[in-house]
């Protein structure tokens, strides 16, 4: 897969469908691989008339390494979030909007001057801020099981946080074991739990870059990147928010929220989904991205 030099950094990517189609930037969750977006997902797009794009943040996959900013383990995290908690400035190492740059730098590299936006989870959070900061450069923004970063709406259930401030086994037979263990925690009851395809992403994820210490320093950047509502106000292009029903890791509260900040925001809750797109919710979920894009002006 190509590598791109953007926002002072490599940026690993990968596309899918005529480049001169219009064109749909994929941008994924907390130590997310691009390969989260599956091959026949993005395929879904393609037929739909886009030119899809994807990528690895910073920190995660192939892309650049942020080694020099030093280890974070939960210890830290803890006192990032009572930092925030009580108001104060969060350091760390880079933020949700230094992610955005990446991506807009991305899109400059490939010569991209307009492009549908959806983001996962932490990729939700991006996208956001690409609206928020580039607003000229995006055609339609789709926020998916993601939240504004206001402080006061519902934490993570108590079983969704430990499983996420526990560190992965380096060892590749655990890891995986780790990789499906959160993958029941974090999983709707309104959708059959895939085992074997988790097991399946879990060995590829591992293989392809195995590489924990980027995780710690994203959700760092989270924490510290504060809350958007008022700078979502400015947001005009046509906007989708997707959330599911179940979701532990970032609770409803937060797709509303997002939906509530934004213009104009249509909000699609899938009931039964966790923090996950299950196979049998992506013609739903591909079917309402594609409609909110037809909504922009060209």
């Amino acid at each position: 897969m190509p590598k791109a030099k953007a926002n002072n950094i490599e940026i690993e990517y990968d596309t899918f469908g005529d480049p001169s189609s219009k064109a749909l930037l994929l941008v994924s969750g907390l130590s997310s691989q691009m390969i989260n977006w599956e091959e026949e997902f993005c395929a879904k797009f393609v037929d739909k008339g886009f030119y899809v794009i994807r990528f690895d943040n910073r920190d995660v996959g192939l892309s650049t390494k942020f080694e020099e900013a030093g280890v974070f383990d939960a210890n830290d995290i803890m006192k990032a979030i009572n930092l925030q908690m009580r108001g104060k400035e969060v350091p760390a190492p880079y933020k949700l909007e230094d992610m955005a740059d990446d991506a807009i730098g991305l899109l400059d590299a490939l010569n991209i001057d307009k492009v549908h936006i959806c983001g996962a989870s932490m990729g939700g959070m991006i996208v956001q801020e690409i609206a928020i900061k580039y607003p000229s450069r995006i055609l339609s923004l789709t926020s998916i099981m993601s939240t504004t970063g206001r402080g006061d709406l519902p934490q993570p259930k108590p079983e969704a946080m430990k499983i996420l401030l526990t560190p992965f086994p380096e060892e590749r037979d655990a890891f995986i074991e780790h990789f499906v263990k959160i993958a029941r925690v974090i999983h709707g009851s309104g959708f059959p739990f895939d085992e074997e395809g988790v097991r399946e992403r879990g060995a590829k994820s591992y293989d392809r870059s195995f590489y924990p210490q980027g995780a710690a320093r994203q959700l760092v950047g989270i924490i510290a990147s504060g809350n958007r509502n008022a700078k979502l106000a400015s947001v005009s292009v046509p906007t989708l928010v997707i959330h599911g029903g179940d979701d532990p890791l970032v609770p409803l509260e937060g797709g509303k929220d997002t939906a509530e900040s934004i213009p104009g925001a249509e909000l699609l809750i899938i009931e039964g989904m966790g923090h996950e797109l299950p196979l049998e919710a992506w013609p739903q979920i591909v079917d309402a991205i594609s409609a909110n894009a037809d909504k922009a002006k060209p």
